[in-house]
Parts: C-alpha cells; structure tokens; sequence
C-alpha cells in the first residue's frame, strides 16, 4: 500500500510539473484565439490521444479488483466531472484576462482550502497534518505570486471582475479533484478520462461558437500551443490525475496539485529566463515542505465523519 501511495504522489507531481509548464502555452495560445474556443480544442485533442489506449488495453484485458462500469455509469461519472472540469478552465482562460497572473494563480490555488472544506459536507475528515502542509503551501504559492502584497482592487472594476472569476474557478477545481478522488477508485479512469475530456469539449464549443470568432486560421496559427496544451496538459496530466487519485486522499491530492505553481516559476526561469527572485525559492521550498507534511502527518482525522 505505500508503494501505491509513493506511486501516487509521484504521477500526481509530474502532472504538476507538466501544468505547470504548460503555463507559457495557455498565454501564448490566448493571443490568437478564444478562451473557449481553445479550451474546445485542446479537450478535444485530449479525449483523441486517449483513444488508441484504450483500444491498445481492451485488446489486452489487465485484471483489477474494479467490477465492469456500465457505460450508462461511465458517462455520468464522466459528465459530472467533465462539466466540473469545462467550469474550472473556462473561468480560469476568462479570468486571467483581466487580472494579473500572479494574483490569478495565487486565487486558483485557494482550491487547496476548498478541497478539505467541501469535503467536510460530505463526511470526509482531513487530519491535521494535511491542514498544516495545506497552509504551508498556500503561504509558498503567495511568495511565488506576489512581490508587493495581495489585494482585490476595487477600484478597477475588470481587475475585480478578474479575480472573482479565478475565485469561482478555484472551487469548481476543489469539486473536480474531490469527484475524480471518489470516482477514479471505481472505474477505468482512462476511460472515465475520455468521457471528461469529451464532455469538457462539447461544452466549451458551444460556449465558444456562442460568443468567439472561430476560423481554421487560429487552429494553425496556435497548432504549438495547442498541442502542447492538449497532449501533455490535457491529455497526459490530467489522465496521471485520475489513475493517481486511486490511492491517494483529495486534499493531500491538491496539495501535490497546487505545486504547479512553483513548476511555472522554475519553467519560466529555465525557458523565459526570467529571474528567481530569494522571494520565489522561499515560496518553493514552504510548498515542497507542505506537500512532505501531508504524507509524513496523513492519518490523522483521514477517517469518513461519523453521521
């Protein structure tokens, strides 16, 4: 069982680390095109690369202690994470256009308190090793984002628009990793992935047909980015997501998780060379610190409530 759970923790930081660096392709893929409108295509690039796996394992039956989803489970389970997920990117692409990155990636990761606080609702108990790695990381993930404090700006109504969206997508995110935690330990998650990815899509295209400019010039025109985007962000990270959440509890999940805020900083330096500021290392090390505390601390509390 340990070794399930360091397979675990280890998926889930290379799926941190591939978000994180995927940060330069949401930005660049932005200028030449729609949030939405990319957000459709690199889900469904996603749900595509995913395909010739599952065709690949269905040739080759592995055997599990999971019994056979129907497909009629199958595509609810994946519906309802689908639309957590199309919730989550949209406010996420939409919101980063009025605020300022860093205040964006530091409000996004306020998932990492939304997670064990929703979970309360639903009888799970998170102990206190995990609340404390928790706070540790989300003082980390401040000095990654912040050089001169933290404030919502009233006084410019689009940057406040901003940072309310980043809000909303900070708790469809929290909703995403508890659903994928509760739905991964019960059914295939490759293809329960398919489905999320499909469904992420399908809603994103109707928002984008709905309110952006589309043409097969923007496709080509950001074909880098997206497929950056699609194959590696979507489609292999979030995937890791899945398989990795079979063992491993959702608030220690995205603890792990919120690490890519510190990969996007380390991407940035080694790709942009943009500078890592004392204040940044600091930052990496308390969320790096945190993430180690909520495994060496995990059993405390980490029981369902008793009704």
């Amino acid at each position: 069982m340990e070794r399930k759970a360091l397979r675990a923790d280890l998926l889930m930081l290379i799926a941190a680390a591939i978000w994180g660096f995927a940060f330069v392709a949401q930005r660049v893929g932005m200028e030449t095109m729609g949030p939405h409108f990319f957000n459709a295509i690199r889900f469904f690039i996603g749900a595509l690369v995913l395909v010739p796996v599952v065709w690949f394992f269905s040739k080759k039956p592995i055997k599990s202690g999971k019994a056979e989803t129907s497909t009629k489970k199958l595509l609810i389970a994946g519906s309802l994470a689908g639309i957590l997920l199309f919730g989550g990117a949209a406010f996420q692409q939409v919101g980063i256009q009025y605020t300022t990155a860093g205040k964006a990636g530091f409000i996004t990761g306020l998932y990492i308190f939304f997670v064990p606080l929703i979970g309360l609702f639903f009888g799970q108990r998170t102990g206190s090793g995990t609340w404390l790695g928790a706070t540790m990381a989300l003082v980390g993930l401040y000095l990654l984002s912040f050089s001169d404090g933290l404030s919502l700006n009233f006084a410019n109504s689009l940057e406040l628009k901003g940072d309310l969206l980043e809000l909303v997508c900070a708790v469809f995110f929290a909703g995403h990793v508890l659903i994928i935690g509760f739905l991964a330990k019960k059914m295939d998650p490759i293809k329960l992935s398919i489905v999320q990815f499909f469904v992420a899509a399908v809603l994103s295209l109707l928002v984008a047909v709905s309110l952006e400019l589309i043409t097969w010039a923007m496709i080509a025109a950001t074909a880098i980015p997206l497929l950056y985007a699609g194959v590696m962000s979507t489609g292999v990270a979030y995937t890791l997501q899945v398989v990795a959440q079979q063992h491993a509890h959702s608030s220690h999940a995205a603890i792990i998780l919120s690490l890519e805020g510190a990969f996007a900083l380390l991407g940035g330096w080694l790709l942009l060379d943009e500078q890592l500021p004392a204040r940044g290392l600091l930052g990496c090390g308390l969320m790096l610190a945190g993430m180690l505390l909520s495994q060496l601390m995990p059993k405390i509390g980490f029981s369902r409530a008793k009704s």
